[in-house]
Parts: C-alpha cells; structure tokens; sequence
C-alpha cells in the first residue's frame, strides 16, 4: 500500500509519477483526458488545484485501482469516495454467496479467493490437492497462496515445471506491481524471486516459442502427476475497492488422466490424492500445455 509520505505529497506530484510510470508524456495523457497540456502541467506544478471530478477524471485515463484513487483525492484535499466494505459485513452476503456458489460448483477440482495481497480469502475443499503438499507451517493464517506455490516447503518441490510456473507467476505479481506501485507487493515480489529454483526460467519468447497454448501446473507426487490450467476471474463492476481487488482462480485438468483420478478420489473419498489409483487410459490422452506434440484425431494438438 501506500507510505504516509506518498499520501501526504501533493497530487500533482503524485499525477506526474503515476503518468510516469504509465510512461505517457504529458501531451498524451492530456490528449487522452481531453484537457490541454498547459491546464495538465499546471496541476501537476501545482500552479493549478484540480477540481474533485478533475483527480477522478484523470484517475480514470491513468487507469489507476480504486485504492489509488482515494489516495489521490485525499491528497487533493477531498474525501475519498470509494469504500473498502469487510468481507464479513452484512451487506456483502451476496457476494460471499455468489463465491461460495463458484466455488463449489468447481468440486473436484481446486478453485479459491485471493486478495490484493495474494493472500486466501476463500477456497473449496478440493484446494487440499494443493495444501496436502505443503509444510503445515505455511498454511497459518494469512496463508499467502504465492508462498505456498513457490516456497522451497510447499508445493514447489513437488511442480515438475517449476521453471515456467514461476516464470508465470512472478511475471504476474511483476505486472500488479507495475500496476499499483504497492510496497507490500515490491517487498512480496523481492522475497519469492530470492527462493532458490534449479529449474531454468523461460522467458516470455521462449513460451511463446513452445508453441503450448497455455502455461500448465504440473504436479508429481509418489509416481502420480496431475496436470491443470487455471483461469482467473474478477468482479465485472465494482466501485467498492474490497470487491476490486479480489480475484477467483480456478484450476482445470489438463489431461483426461487428471480429472478421472480427482473425480475418483472425491466419489471414493480418498485422501490424500497421490494414493488413489485409476485404470490407464486405453489410447494416450491430449494434454493441453505440454509437450511433446501429438497427433489427436488427425489433428496437432498439444499432448504429454
């Protein structure tokens, strides 16, 4: 989040660093807020107090998150008019019913709540086939799922693409970094790229090169692997910054394999997952983001 310091500098102060590190000039972003490059250099010198609907206005083309918004307003001298409503309070019981239903509804397969932080809100029961490879020390509230990822004691020992998921999900908290210079994040960020990985990293070129159509998760556990996608979703409309900045991500089986042996292990209620055994299947299976190539149905597809 923000440091006092930053809060209490003046907003045009803080205008020129976001337009900064939006990398626009200030012709473009006037020309983007329909204002002219004098009105928008005097805000930003200070010889001019932009009006509230001016911050918000200019909030809106820097495409700043709802929390930088206020922060800006309240350097402006104007209150803040976004909310950050508990998650607990009553009158988000529709969405916490909403969550719950998504969530759910995604059984047997993991799917869970994030904050802004990174750190677990919610999740499913089937989020154990991730927790069950863990040190418990790790699953202490707040559990910060990227910890749990990439951490030397939780899963990562046990991602067999060790190299690409981090690559994936560094590149992921690099961007919301970007996006909000938050310094917890910065700190988040410092602290899981210093975990030490064997693996090598591949740049953005080199998975564009794989030709994979997705960065898969693939995990190994006592001769068993299971592989899955994952697809990240967020509130369509939100104006309260709690709602923005929570995220539903929800893990797929990549292979036919994977989601019969979740399916199977939850029907037959075994636990943990890498003791349930499954028939193989009779023909190979297209596994989506991994290789090498095979030939399904004539057609190339991406296969284990």
């Amino acid at each position: 989040m923000q440091t006092v310091s930053q809060i209490q500098r003046p907003v045009g102060e803080l205008l020129r660093g976001w337009r900064e590190q939006r990398r626009l000039s200030q012709f473009r972003l006037a020309s983007l807020a329909d204002i002219s490059t004098r009105h928008l250099s005097f805000i930003e010198t200070g010889r001019s107090k932009p009006s509230r609907d001016m911050v918000l206005h200019l909030a809106d083309h820097l495409e700043l998150p709802l929390r930088e918004r206020n922060h800006l307003l309240l350097a402006a001298g104007f209150a803040p008019v976004y909310g950050a409503t508990r998650m607990d309070a009553p009158e988000m019981s529709p969405v916490r019913a909403a969550l719950r239903r998504l969530l759910s509804s995604h059984e047997p397969f993991p799917a869970l709540v994030i904050d802004r932080d990174w750190n677990l809100v919610d999740s499913n029961e089937s989020l154990e086939v991730f927790t069950s490879l863990a040190d418990p020390a790790l699953l202490t509230p707040p559990v910060n799922v990227l910890r749990l990822a990439l951490h030397p004691d939780g899963m990562a020992r046990h991602i067999v693409n060790l190299g690409e998921w981090r690559a994936h999900l560094l590149g992921r908290l690099r961007r919301r970094v970007a996006l909000t210079a938050d310094v917890t994040l910065g700190e988040l960020y410092e602290e899981i790229s210093a975990y030490p990985c064997d693996a090598p990293e591949p740049t953005a070129a080199d998975l564009r090169a794989s030709g994979d159509i997705v960065v898969p998760l693939w995990l190994r556990r006592d001769g068993h692997d299971l592989r899955f996608f994952c697809t990240v979703a967020t509130f369509g409309t939100p104006t309260d910054i709690t709602l923005s900045e929570l995220a539903i991500e929800s893990f797929y089986p990549a292979d036919e394999r994977t989601g019969q042996l979740l399916m199977h292990a939850r029907a037959a209620g075994i636990k943990p997952w890498w003791t349930a055994e499954i028939d193989p299947p009779a023909t190979p299976a297209t596994t989506i983001g991994a290789t090498p190539r095979l030939q399904a149905n004539g057609v190339e597809a991406v296969g284990a």
